[in-house]
């Protein structure tokens, strides 16, 4: 469970994913790789959630696979025994969180007032969705929030896209989920390369990355050729970077990988 927090830290974004035809699960996750996400929460909004986890799970083992949409224990259950590595519901379900809790599996249940906040902090959870946060009064609402309750941090989901995401730039927010991360027209029509700009333009978006000229930088290209950066989210940036196998040397600000060009902080 611990690993699994990490690795939803380091990348920042959870891309919320409905499949409708199966055959375009594995592409699409490979596609979400491309573009520097391996985080996937595979909802089970249709009848393919289930079989689709288990297919990218099995065949896409660099991708962190989840479950979200989970209304009932059957779901969960069928999720983690198709191969999913942590579990999101919309709302607060006891049973549900205690179960992922019992099998050491990840859980992040939809909390958006105090009592259920509450609710969760009892199970042991310190992680949240925050859901629909557009409705809820978004990163503002948050903000509020965190005073009573600054050992939690949130996920929100909803009314988020690349237009307000650097507003969430925030030691409160954990992660980012939204369906921009997955276009399920660019799916359908079998744009994979665009569904990887989308994910890579979003990784840079949240960390801030930019060259001395203040031009936004393409991660894929960062991590290809390597450089000089601008991170506006140093702390996540580092995270990012040492989740995908880079490490730090002395001077603090450089991270170097084999068969890499080294990074270095501005």
């Amino acid at each position: 469970m611990k690993h699994t927090k990490m690795r939803i830290e380091a990348t920042g974004l959870v891309p919320v994913v409905v499949i409708h035809e199966i055959e375009k699960a594995v592409p699409a996750a490979k596609a979400l790789l491309a573009g520097g996400v391996d985080i996937m929460e595979i909802t089970v909004r249709t009848a393919q959630g289930l079989e689709a986890i288990q297919q990218v799970s099995q065949k896409c083992p660099e991708m962190l696979v989840g479950c979200g949409t989970v209304l009932t224990m059957e779901q969960c259950k069928s999720a983690i025994e198709k191969g999913a590595k942590f579990i999101v519901s919309p709302g607060f379900d006891q049973e549900i969180v205690q179960y992922c809790i019992s099998k050491n599996t990840l859980v992040c249940p939809g909390c958006a007032t105090p009592t259920e906040i509450t609710a969760a902090l009892k199970c042991g959870l310190d992680v949240v969705k925050f859901f629909p946060a557009n409705v809820y009064g978004g990163l503002k609402a948050i903000k509020a929030l965190r005073g009573p309750f600054s050992m939690v941090r949130f996920i929100p989901t909803g009314g988020v896209d690349l237009k307000n995401l650097a507003d969430f730039r925030d030691p409160s927010i954990f992660a980012v989920g939204g369906g921009w991360l997955f276009d399920t027209k660019l799916v359908k029509a079998g744009e994979f390369a665009q569904l990887s700009d989308i994910c890579a333009k979003s990784v840079s978006t949240l960390l801030g990355l930019a060259d001395s000229a203040g031009v936004m930088m393409d991660i894929r290209s960062l991590l290809e050729k390597g450089g000089g950066v601008v991170a506006a989210d140093q702390e996540r940036t580092m995270l990012y970077l040492l989740q995908r196998g880079y490490q730090k040397v002395d001077d603090g600000a450089t991270f170097v990988c084999d068969g890499k060009g080294p990074i270095w902080l501005v």
